[in-house]
């Protein structure tokens, strides 16, 4: 990660280095806060970010599970988001809006604690290493499990949610893998640790419902919109691990990790231990639509200027 000069607090921008919370803010001790990963693509027509609207909406809808009261309307985030990519200038290809509680406050109870919005700019690269992309990633099966409905939201990006994710991501590096496979309460496969998964087994394409303790990723959206105007059948249902195991091709989407591959999964190769034609022909169509080069998709572009 390479920072970036500016960042977007409650309207202000300050320079990364002044960018700071109180000891006891609540989001801080408590994890209250909701935030979002949004990439930004070049095309020739400028920056633009991808699925902006997509993303601020599902943010905001955080926001409405965790039943903050938000000073700022829909086009205010958006327009916010747009600013702050502008100022921090070329190279930025990744933005985290997070909304949380910002207020000092010691103790459980978030009624009347203020909410604030923060707005940070990276330039990131690739989130999973060089080469996974090209070469697939590895993976384990976590110890750590996906948290379960009953239990926390686990359709919202909830900052205090996610660590699980973390210990999870922790526990695959630790072992020699770039990223983690997390169960849910019932022994299925739910994701990754920041990432959604998809099979491809007998010629269709299957992935985790939303419930089955999953986030609907707006990546995971994107790849089932364009494998179905590629041909392919997409089925949402529960996978089991055996079937991940068994799979021709097994891969993972997520803004950050865009689409990538998996070669590994347990220190068992997935088909042939390499990336496949299925996921290498998603992966072709997606830098396609996120360069504005696919008109079909021209609609999940907003162009910074």
């Amino acid at each position: 990660m390479e920072k970036t000069k500016k960042i977007w607090i409650d309207g202000q921008f300050v320079d990364w280095d002044q960018a700071k919370v109180h000891v006891l803010a609540h989001a801080l001790n408590y994890g209250t806060g909701v935030f979002e990963g949004v990439r930004v693509y070049p095309t020739e027509e400028g920056p633009a970010i991808f699925r902006l609207k997509d993303h601020v909406k599902r943010l905001l809808e955080g926001t409405r599970v965790m039943a903050f009261d938000v000073p700022y309307s829909f086009d205010e985030v958006c327009q916010a988001i747009k600013d702050t990519v502008r100022i921090n200038g070329e190279g930025v290809d990744y933005v985290k809006p997070c909304f949380f509680l910002g207020g000092e406050e010691v103790g459980l109870n978030p009624i009347g604690v203020q909410c604030k919005l923060a707005i940070t700019c990276i330039k990131m690269g690739s989130y999973l290493g060089k080469g996974t992309q090209e070469n697939g990633a590895k993976l384990i099966t976590s110890s750590w499990k996906r948290p379960w409905n009953m239990a926390a939201p686990a359709g919202a990006k909830v900052n205090g949610i996610y660590v699980t994710s973390c210990l999870a991501k922790r526990e695959a590096v630790m072992r020699g893998a770039n990223e983690a496979l997390m169960l849910n309460a019932q022994g299925n496969i739910a994701e990754c640790s920041g990432e959604n998964i998809f099979i491809y087994k007998r010629g269709k394409l299957y992935t985790p419902k939303v419930t089955d303790s999953i986030l609907e990723g707006i990546t995971r959206n994107s790849i089932m919109q364009i494998a179905s105007d590629l041909g392919y059948d997409v089925l949402e249902r529960e996978v089991s691990r055996v079937e991940a195991y068994t799979a021709d091709e097994v891969f993972m989407t997520g803004t950050a990790a865009e689409i990538t591959p998996v070669s590994m999964i347990d220190d068992r190769p997935v088909g042939t231990g390499k990336p496949g034609p299925v996921c290498r022909q998603l992966l072709d169509a997606f830098h396609e639509a996120v360069r504005g080069k696919d008109p079909r998709y021209h609609d999940w572009l907003d162009l910074v200027e």
